[in-house]
């Protein structure tokens, strides 16, 4: 049984369109930190947001990529539930590999507007963070390892999809859990008794409510976040990422506050 919680900050560049997310993820840290005590694991050094090709942009993460990998697998491997601050969703293409090595029988929540399943021949914009969740699938090779399978996957609050996610997900039967549903239900359906990680990406909420990149109307509400995780918590708890939360809501803003998001994440978060 996990006891032991393990707390993680990347904040290194990886594949930003801006220069939001860095602090975003420091943000998050630190009122994780003021809720328990604990001094988060600091992965990477913030740098300008190159907003360049995915091939450019990985390789200029890998580096630091590589470090979060190897905490992450020290993490698993003690035992521990991982809650981490990953900045942007491209992080994922280094925590899921070491998510997959240790918890094989754990299903993925990705909550997310987008699916990120896109390998790079068939994405419409060579955004890095498109590929996302593609690399640890094996759908293309990242360089940081993959081990996911299709069926591991759940979709949640996704409606912004790419013409290869929406055939991949109709051809595998991934669940696909859109907002406006009986979410507690089609979630719990979904996990189906399997251990969870959780990938929270924060365009997967409605416009105006945290600041992130991305702006896709029709997203989830705080209290469908609550609901979710409340189903969530009630079976085994791997760990959650949270990422494309951005400190304010323009470059040059006032720093925005992470503590409404991680009070609508409080059942997994405890």
């Amino acid at each position: 049984m996990r006891e032991r919680v393990s707390y993680t900050v990347f904040w290194g560049r990886a594949g930003d369109h801006n220069d939001l997310a860095m602090p975003g993820a420091k943000a998050i840290g630190a009122a994780l930190r003021l809720r328990t005590g604990i001094i988060p694991t600091v992965i990477g050094t913030p740098q300008p947001a190159l907003n360049i090709g995915w091939r450019a942009e990985l390789d200029a993460a890998l580096p630091e990529l590589r470090q979060l990998q190897s905490r992450f697998d020290e993490v698993m491997a003690a035992g521990a539930v991982s809650i981490a601050a990953t900045s942007r969703c491209a992080v994922s293409l280094a925590t899921l590999p070491a998510i997959a090595r240790y918890n094989p029988s754990a299903c993925i929540v990705w909550f997310d507007a987008h699916g990120d399943l896109n390998p790079p021949e068939a994405s419409p914009t060579g955004y890095l963070g498109g590929l996302a969740l593609a690399g640890p699938l094996g759908l293309w090779d990242s360089g940081l390892g993959a081990g996911l399978r299709l069926d591991q996957i759940v979709l949640v609050g996704q409606r912004d999809l790419d013409p290869y996610e929406r055939d991949l997900i109709a051809t595998h039967h991934i669940p696909h859990i859109r907002p406006g549903g009986d979410l507690a239900a089609e979630l719990r359906a979904a996990i189906s008794g399997r251990p969870v990680y959780v990938h929270f990406d924060c365009d997967v909420l409605e416009p105006g409510i945290v600041p992130t990149d991305y702006r896709v109307d029709g997203g989830l509400t705080l209290e469908d976040v609550r609901t979710c995780c409340d189903v969530i918590a009630e079976g085994a708890f791997v760990g959650i990422e949270i990422a494309e939360f951005q400190n304010s809501w323009e470059a040059g803003g006032e720093p925005v506050s992470p503590v409404v998001l991680l009070d609508a994440l409080e059942a997994i978060l405890r």
